[in-house]
Order: structure tokens, then sequence, then C-alpha cells
């Protein structure tokens, strides 16, 4: 008899109940260079498995309580793939049939042999198991391997992005500042910015990357820098959409877009200057109730390069509250498929419209989230302004 040589020697633990199968068994295999562990109850079995790994399991399917049917065997092979899927399994029985066959492959079995075996055939069946197996674990630990490595990019991904976003924003002066931002994955596409100029002037910031996960992040990372790079305080609201676009265009594979809103503030004069690029209209709500969308700008960025934006000047007074938001809010569904809405997030705003900025931007979250069940369909951003 011709030997094959599986590197690494192949570790088989053998189940059967009759004391000369297990000799014979132990007798040949050890001779063909098995390491071998014997066992001859369903119990011994599991026990065994619970404390090595093995490269395949050699089993009987009919013990000494139910000699015929299988049902036992049938049984531990549910029990032996919860402790380990890959495991190869060749049931052996010398009571086989078709049905047994069958249910046995369904629960897992990768071969069957029928007593008495041929040693020839029982050899080759499980040289072939034996590297069959291998190859399915050493797929499954790369598998592994590469999931462990997506989970340590995304987080250093988060990382990078939380980075990107204001630590503390400085308060503004004469109003307060709330923020929310709440990935529906492990980075998100929607990102904001605060920034100061001096001590009268900022720039408040918001956008919205088409798509989700990590494509929408590294857009989300670029519009992020760039409006960095490009915002100055002589530099109007339209122009810097204007500029932004421009170098977005060109970069964005086809069907990406940009939404977004950005504003100057000027704390002096209660003004705000803003141009809107294809986003959800902030909400300006005034003491009395009012609401007044600021839509004045032009449309999305990255598509159209030579794109000019208009932009629009607001006076704000003491008691109003400025609701900027992306489309992660007013998108979010509850069980039924209904969104979440405009008309809700407006009424909501009027009906809570004393409040802080803190209170305001965390009643509006947890009205959505309540909405919706935690269940997110999109990012999710939210900055509430309150006038002092």
């Amino acid at each position: 008899m011709t030997n094959t040589v599986i590197a690494n020697t192949p570790t088989v633990l053998i189940a059967d109940d009759y004391p000369d199968v297990l000799v014979a068994l132990r007798l040949l295999l050890k001779g063909e260079g098995f390491q071998l562990e014997t066992v001859s109850s369903p119990e011994r079995l599991l026990d065994a498995l619970g404390q090595r790994s093995f490269d395949l399991v050699l089993m009987d399917l009919n013990y000494t309580r139910d000699t015929t049917s299988g049902a036992e065997g049938l049984n531990l092979l549910d029990r032996i793939r919860l402790l380990d899927e890959t495991l190869p399994i060749v049931a052996m029985t010398a009571w086989g049939t078709i049905e047994l066959a069958v249910e046995a492959m369904q629960r897992g079995v990768c071969d069957f042999i029928l007593k008495p075996w041929d040693n020839v055939r029982l050899l080759q069946t499980l040289r072939t198991h034996l590297e069959a197996g291998r190859a399915r674990r050493r797929e499954r630990q790369l598998q592994e391997q590469r999931q462990a490595e997506q989970v340590r990019e995304l987080a250093a991904a988060l990382e990078i992005q939380q980075s990107l976003l204001p630590h503390t924003i400085l308060p503004l002066r004469g109003c307060e500042l709330a923020t929310a931002w709440h990935p529906v994955r492990a980075v998100s596409g929607d990102f904001f910015n605060v920034l100061h100029f001096d001590d009268s002037t900022s720039a408040i910031c918001i956008g919205d990357v088409s798509g989700k996960g990590m494509p929408a992040a590294l857009v989300m990372s670029n519009a992020q820098a760039l409006t960095k790079a490009f915002a100055e305080a002589h530099c109007p609201p339209s122009e810097l959409c204007a500029l932004v676009n421009r170098a977005l265009c060109g970069q964005l594979s086809p069907g990406k877009f940009v939404t977004f809103f950005y504003a100057h503030f000027d704390s002096n004069q209660r003004a705000l200057s803003y141009s809107n690029a294809g986003h959800n209209p902030p909400l300006l709500l005034r003491k009395d109730g009012e609401c007044f969308p600021l839509e004045q700008g032009g449309p999305v960025l990255g598509i159209f390069k030579d794109q000019m934006f208009d932009q629009a000047e607001i006076a704000l007074a003491s008691g109003d509250r400025l609701l900027l938001y992306t489309d992660g809010i007013t998108e979010a569904e509850n069980e039924n498929g209904e969104e979440f809405g405009e008309e809700r997030l407006l009424s909501l705003l009027r009906s809570h419209r004393q409040l802080s900025a803190q209170a305001l931007q965390q009643t509006v979250m947890a009205a959505v989230t309540e909405f919706c069940g935690g269940n997110f369909q999109d990012d999710a951003t939210l900055l509430v302004l309150a006038v002092e």
C-alpha cells in the first residue's frame, strides 16, 4: 500500500461504542501516520472536542441506546456543528439506508462509510476530507483575518474622520450652539464645522455626500479639507461654494455629489449671510413661531464646474432658533416606511423653540430616534443655533 503523506500529522477523533472497532481503526490509522484519540460515547466525543481541536471526526451513527436508526448519531451531528462548523465528519454505520445517508449529509457529514469497511477506501476518504477540511479552515482563517483588518481600518478611518470634525466648538458671541453627528455605518458622509475668523466673524457649514460608507467618507474628508482651505473672513459664502465646487468637479465618480450649506455670522450685527448648494434648507424659527427656510444658493457641488452661486443675508434676533440638518434626520423611517419629514421636524421645533440649543438638539434627536426605533437609514447630523 502506498502512503500519501499529509503535511503536519493529522489528528483524528474516532467515536464508536464497539471496542473491537476502535482497536481495528487505531491499528490501521496509526500505521498510516495519523494521531488518534478514541472515545466510546457521544458524551465523551463532545468532551474531547471541547478540550482540543481535531482535523477530522470519524464517528459511528449507532450507539448502545439506539443501535439501528442512527437517531442518536444524527442528533450528535447538530451538537458537533455548534462547536465547530468547519470540522470534517465522516460517519460510519452497519445499518445504512439511503434516507439515513441523506439526512446525515444534510446535517453536515461530508462522507458515509458502511461497516465492514474497505481499508483502502477508508484511508482515501479520510485523506480527501482532511485536505478539504484544512482548506476550508485556511479560508475561514483568512476571512477572519480580512474581517479583523477591515475592522481595524474602519476604526482608523473613523478616528481620522472624528479628528476632522471640531472636538470643541468655541461659543459664538451672543449665541449658543449644539451639535449631533450620528454615522449610520462605521464612517460617515456627513460633515460640519464652525470656524472662527476673529472675535465677531465666524463661519458655519454642514454638508452631505451622496452615498454611504467608505466612498462617501473619503469624499467627505476631501470636501471638509477644501472648505477649511478656502474659508476666509473676506471670502463670501457664494464664492466659497464656487471654489469648493470647482475643486470637487472631476474628482468625484459619476453620480456622486455633495450638498452643502455655508454661512458667515457677524455677531456684532447679528447678521447671517449664506449660500445653500442643494442642501436641505436650514430652518430659521423666529421667537413668534414664524419660519424661514434658508434656500438661496445654487445646485449641488461636484457636477457643474463653472457654476456660480447666489447668497442671501438675514438678520437674527434674540429668541431665534436656527436648525441645520442633513437628510438622515427627515428621511428616518418608522416600521411602516413613513418618513419623519420636514413637517414633523418643524412642528417639533415650534413646540420647543424656547429651549436652549443643547436641550433642543437633544429633544430633536430623541424624537427622531424614537420614531425610527434607532434604525437610521442614513447618516444624521444636526446643528442648533440659539440666539440669546
